[in-house]
This record gives structure tokens, sequence and C-alpha cells, in this order.
């Protein structure tokens, strides 16, 4: 360090509020045999496909639509020819085996497509330089509002996603914790939770307040000097080389002060932190050579370069939470924890208590100290507690939705990856699925075909606003902009924007990463959340659909399979591997042109796994994943058509990501073993008929199974799981004793709750003359 004036804690405004005094490197959580080794995270820009890649993924769709449509004529339509006194249950068998196959085949040609679009974007996509962006939030006035819903989350992992927001290079960044946790805790480690989630906002803006107020008195004092020409070229660099160099030391400060407990801690310094930091020494780098080479930028170059860092710098923060207000939805969904705030946005409110609860009310008077003011924005990021963005994650987002021919782009976003270097053998497969859904959105997108995948988003708020249900609830009036109907909310919305003209679209950079359930348990959650609300949405795609033609809209027939295939395909392909796996077919109906038309699906995924820095041989273990993963999935769609009968919403239950392990639901532990103990079953039959194509099948069912739950559940988790559900099932809780309802004694004009009766009205009042004649006719008895 060469200048103790300017690299000193105290000036870079490196406090005790947000540097911890432990080591830097925690112990380590002991990796499991089969975890990531590679701590690396890929590339934020996609390399170009070659040519052959190309090629070869256009020769795997046709084969595999040639390959299903040979298996129909050279074996069903053959068999069914041949044997037309075969029997009625042949028949059916015939049919319902078509029918699965074709499915199946459906799914892994829409995997193929969309893999397609996206290796067709990756070729054409051209990253904006930075000078651009610099140009065109030179005199940029539109902000933007990031909403960070958080449920009982762990307040490191918030803390990090802040962080990661609160470094956005942006001119207008406010950002907002909503907090949904009940307000009032009784448990005292609880509530000492809260507290420090909710300090949260306060400690960052705390952080950040004094190095944004020298790079602001920087910038100003530069712009001072070029009205007056007091600015030479020379001086002028020099000066905004120091004040570069503060800034990269500031950033390198900060990540030798973190501690690093997990792999999300290490992405987190190496590249948020650090990242941002490596970028500016590269602006530094660029800065000084000029210096060196006798020359400098413009003036309007150095002005924009200083205020890159008042952008980095400056931020607005707060904490917001719903449950203290009693005129706002406290329905138990992530949707209306955005909604209730989203609601507020460019209006000014009191605060009124009233019948002893806090309502907000729109305040048209003089302004109060103590009125809420919610400014409004033209954007709405909106971001999991558990993700990060990288540095300009909403430079780059927000400048595409400005770009010409994006005017109708509602949300944008860059679909998540997963963090690099997981310990644990689930946690790392679950990333490499990720990975490979990152790639098909891309593709998806490429077909106008894009779903709102909700761990991070750019809104543009018009957008939500044209979309937005009212409706009266107890005298209140609620905002619906995300529809929290189902538990996937950001699908259902996509296809709301749909019908009212605007399109979504993936920015096919990776910007933002999220975390992946550690454990079997949390995982069950996630999936089984995922898996419900698909069918529901179907009939809403359908009115989207017939919208858009009365508007004489061209719609691509690929369009609406890729679609059809997002929402529903869980559903018909757990219900068709459940009959794969449960129904001895004929021999007659297998045929090696089966095996042929699924060959190019696992290739191309294979690929794509490798690609993304996981194994080939990953697609083996995706698929015995996939096995264990059958009962949830048939779960979240059963839930979905009891929904459908009852009408009754499916409760959010957040995926936790804990250090600990979640215990999963005995049921789903259970049935992994039935499918290997009934493949074994298979296995025997199968040999003794000698229907050796299904001895093979079985065989790769029980070996991949077997191998998943071992890996991925864990012999003594199984035994722990099933006995804590055997436990819960059998214990009977004792029954509690019947509520009394309290006497309530006539009060005197005094004592009269008048508050209460003037707002509650004849309710109050019933309760009261109830409670009188009550006790009154207790005294008569007695």
């Amino acid at each position: 360090m060469t200048d103790q004036a300017v690299f000193s804690d105290e000036s870079l405004g490196l406090t005790d509020l947000d540097i911890e005094t432990a080591p830097r490197v925690a112990a380590a959580r002991k990796r499991q045999w089969g975890s990531e080794k590679r701590s690396e995270p890929l590339s934020i820009v996609h390399p170009v496909p070659s040519q052959r890649k190309l090629t070869l993924g256009r020769l795997a769709i046709v084969t595999t639509i040639v390959a299903w449509a040979y298996y129909l004529f050279s074996t069903i339509f053959k068999q069914l020819a041949n044997n037309p006194d075969a029997g009625f249950r042949f028949q059916v068998e015939t049919i319902s085996y078509v029918i699965v196959v074709t499915f199946l085949t459906f799914s892994a040609l829409m995997y193929l497509l969309a893999r397609q679009g996206a290796l067709y974007r990756f070729k054409d996509h051209q990253r904006v330089p930075r000078g651009e962006l610099d140009r065109h939030y030179a005199h940029y006035t539109e902000g933007i509002t990031v909403l960070v819903p958080s449920y009982a989350e762990e307040p490191h992992v918030v803390r990090a996603t802040l962080w990661s927001a609160a470094l956005q290079e942006f001119p207008d960044l406010k950002i907002v914790l909503l907090v949904d946790d009940p307000p009032f805790p009784t448990d005292p480690a609880i509530m000492a939770r809260l507290e420090e989630t909710r300090a949260l906002t306060d400690d960052i803006a705390a952080v950040l307040s004094v190095p944004a107020a020298r790079f602001t008195a920087a910038l100003d004092g530069f712009r001072s000097r070029a009205r007056t020409d007091e600015a030479g070229s020379r001086a002028e660099l020099l000066l905004l080389i120091a004040e570069y160099e503060a800034a990269a030391a500031w950033l390198e400060h900060m990540a030798e002060t973190e501690r690093i407990e997990d792999h999300v801690d290490e992405f987190f310094v190496d590249l948020v932190v650090m990242g941002l930091a490596r970028e500016l020494r590269l602006t530094i780098l660029a800065l000084t050579s000029a210096a060196a080479q006798g020359t400098s930028p413009d003036t309007s170059r150095i002005s924009q370069l200083y205020q890159r860092l008042t952008w980095i710098f400056t931020v607005r923060t707060e904490t917001f939470e719903r449950k203290k207000y009693g005129n706002l939805s406290h329905e138990a969904n992530k949707a209306m924890n955005l909604n209730s705030y989203i609601s507020l946005m460019g209006h000014r409110w009191q605060s009124e208590v009233t019948a002893g609860s806090v309502v907000l009310r729109e305040s048209d008077a003089e302004p109060h100290p103590d009125d809420l003011v919610v400014p409004d924005t033209t954007y709405i990021l909106t971001l999991d507690a558990d993700s990060l963005l990288l540095r300009d994650y909403c430079l780059r987002l927000v400048y595409f939705l400005e770009s010409a021919g994006n005017e109708r782009v509602a949300v944008t976003q860059t679909p998540y990856s997963s963090f690099r270097g997981a310990p644990t053998r689930i946690e790392r497969l679950a990333g490499a699925t990720t990975d490979i859904q990152h790639i098909l959105h891309q593709g998806m997108t490429y077909y106008g075909a894009t779903f709102w995948v909700g761990a991070n988003a750019i809104i543009r708020k018009k957008a939500i606003e044209d979309i937005v249900e009212v409706e009266t609830v107890g005298g209140f009036e609620i905002r619906t902009y995300i529809q929290d109907r189902t538990v996937i909310e950001d699908t259902e919305s996509s296809v709301d924007l749909g019908t009212h003209g605007w399109t979504l679209a993936n920015y096919p950079e990776r910007l933002s990463y999220s975390a992946t359930p550690p454990d079997f348990g949390s995982l069950v959650v996630q999936r089984r959340r995922w898996a419900n609300g698909g069918l529901l949405i179907l009939p809403k795609l359908w009115t989207q659909l017939t919208h858009r033609r009365h508007q004489r809209e061209k719609i691509l027939f690929r369009e609406v399979l890729l679609r059809v295939n997002y929402m529903a395909s869980i559903a018909w392909a757990s219900f068709g591997l459940l009959f794969l796996l449960g129904y001895p077919y004929d021999s007659r109906l297998l045929s090696p042109v089966v095996f042929i038309a699924a060959l190019p699906y696992f290739l191309a995924m294979g690929s794509d796994l490798r690609d993304s820095g996981h194994r080939f041989s990953d697609i083996f273990r995706i698929y015995g994943f996939n096995l264990v993963l059958l009962p949830v999935n048939l779960a979240g769609v059963l839930k979905s058509m009891q929904q459908a009968i009852t009408g009754e919403k499916i409760p959010f239950v957040r995926t936790p990501k804990v250090k600990n392990r979640t215990a999963a639901p005995a049921l789903y532990v259970v049935v992994p073993y039935l499918i290997v103990a009934f493949s074994l079953l298979t296995i025997w039959r199968n040999y003794l008929d000698q229907s050796w194509g299904n001895v093979a099948f079985a065989t790769l069912n029980a070996v991949l199974a077997a191998s998943a739950i071992k890996s991925y559940i864990g012999i003594r988790n199984s035994i722990v799981d099933i006995t804590l559900g055997m436990v819960s099932w059998l214990y009977v809780a004792p029954k509690k004793p019947k509520a009394v309802e309290p006497v309530i004694v006539p009060k005197t004009p005094e004592e009269v709750d008048w508050a209460s009766v003037l707002y509650f009205g004849d309710r109050r009042l019933n309760r009261d003359l109830r409670g009188g004649n009550d006790r009154r006719r207790r005294a008569n008895v007695g």
C-alpha cells in the first residue's frame, strides 16, 4: 500500500459495522466423495458453438423424429397388422405403450429443440461494450427498485444477497428487504435472528456512506474544474486513477475481511466483490497506460468514469414488513409479499392505529415526518434472498429493455446458474440440472416461448400494471400484480403478460446464481413445489393463444409446443415412467429403435453437462436422480389436480437451505426402495420368460435407483427419516382442553373500548352483549 491517505480503512469507510474479527476462513464442511472439486464458475459469456455442434444438433432433432416414426411403422403397425386376433388386452397395451413412448419422445424432442435455439443465440450474441453502457447511463434519470423477499432466512445468506444488489452499477438504485417473518415472535432465538435480519439494510447503508460521499465529492470536484477550465488533462487523469485505486482497495479490503465458510461464501468473495475489484483494476491499467503514453480520455469520458464510481457505492436501502399492517395481504406466499410493497409504490402513506391494528392510508395532506413515502420507479428487480448477482446485471438488462425493438418486453433475466464447488453429491447433481435448465430457458427465448423464472428478474413496472387485479377484502383494497393462485407464480404471470401483449426474454449471459438444496429433504420441498401448478395454468395459455389469434398475431407452432411441454411435461413424464416401471408390457412392443430415438437426447444432455463444467456420465446419475424424485413429482401433480377440483390455494413452502440436514417425509424415502425392489422382481419374472429387453430395462432402473438412494438420500439418513415418519404417524397429541370463552362483564361507559366498538361495529357489540347475557344466565342457574 503506497498511500495511507488513500488506502487507510478510515478514509475508505471500512468500519466495524461490516468487518468480522473472526478468522477469514472457517472450518470447511466435510466434503462427500463424488462432490464437486471445481470451484471456478463458468464464463459470463457462453462460448460460441462451432458449426459442427450446430449441425449435430440439427441431426439429433431429425434422428429423433425419424426413429419415432420408423418405430410406429416397423413395430406398432406391423404388430397390429400381423396379429389381428391378438385380443383386446394386447391392443390396449399397444395403445398405452405408444402414448407413453410418444409423450416421452416429445419431451426429448423439445429438449433438443430448445437446446438448438440456445446454440443459435450463443452464436449470434455480441456483448455490449462497456463504453456504450457508460454513454447510455451518463444522463440517466430512471430508477430501479430491488425487492428481496425473505422469510425465515439465515441472516448471513440475506446479507450476501443484499450486498450483491448494493454493489450493482446503476445510477438510481433502491434496495428493499421485504421481511415476511411474524413481526413479534416469542422465541428469543427467533427474535434475535429477526433483529439481525432487520439491521442488515442499515448496516450496508452505513458502510457504503463513506465511500459514496468520497466519490460523489470527487465527481462534483471534477465538474467544477471542468466548468472553469481548470482540469488539466494529465493532472485530471492522475486524480481519476487515485479514485479508482481507492475504490479497488476498498473492495479488496472488504474481500479480505469476509468470513468464508462454504462454496457460496467463496463465490461471493471471488466473483461478486473481487470480480468488481478486478474490473476496476482493469480500468486502472487502461488509465495508467494512457498516462504513460502522454494521452488522456476526453472530458466527457472522464466524467462517465467518475460517475461509475458513484453508481457502485451510492444506494438507498430500507426494510419493510407487510405483516405489521392490517390493510396489507398476509397470504403466506412470496407473490403477495411482493404485491404488498408494489401496491404502495408511487404514493405517500400515513400510519393510523385503528382498534389495535396499524393500517396505511394514502395521504393527500401536508407531508408529515412519519409518513411512509414509497417512490415509484420505472423498473423493479425481484431477487430471491439466497441468490447473488454479478456486478453489471442491472446495467446490461435495463440497457437491453431500452434497446430498439424491446419496447414490449415486460420481463428480462438471466436464468440462474448453480454455485460451483458443492460439498454434497446431491447438491452437485441438483446444480447440474440447474445449469441444464439455464441453457433450455435461453433456447426457449429464441422461439418466443420464454417463461419467467422467479429467482431474479427485472420487470417493467407498467407491464405488471396491465395485469393487476384489484379486490376488496375486509374493507381494504388488495392489488395483485403477480398471481398467487399457484406456488409457481412466475409461470402464471408469464401467461398473463402474454395475454396483454407483452413478451419476455432471457439475456444470454450468466449474471445470476442461486443456491441449490444441499440434502434430499430440502430438495423434496423444492421439487414438489415446482411440480405443482403447471396443469392449472394450461387453460390460461389457451386463453392467451385465442386472444393473440384474434389480434392476428403470428403464433409459431414451435412456441406452443415448447410452452405446453414446459407446463405439463412433469405430469406426463411422471405417469409415463410409472407405467414403464410398473406394468409388464408385451415384449413384442419393444424395439431397439426406441433406444435410437432416445439416444440423441442423452448424448446432447451429456454434451451440455460437459460444456457446463460437469461430467458426461452425469446423464446416468440424473436418470437415477429422477427415479428417486418420481414420488415427489407425482405428489406435486396430484396436488395440482386436487387444487383444480377444490379450488383451494396450495400454501407456499419455503425451500430450507441451511447447513443442517432437512428430514424428508418418510413416504418419499420408502418409495425409491420400493422401485428398486419392484425392479428386481421384474428382472426375475422376465428372466423366467426370457424377455431380455425388459430384463435390461429393469436392471438399469434397479442399479441406477439403488445408486441414487445411496448417493443422494443415504442409507443411514433413510433409516432416520423413516423412523421419524413412523413416530410422527403413530404419535397422537394429547387433547387440549376446550377453550372456554372468557366471561365479558358489561362495562361502564368509562371502561368501554369505544374505538373498537366504533371501528368493528356490531361484531364487537354482539360479542360484548353475548358475554353479558351468558354471565347473567349462569348467575340465574346458580
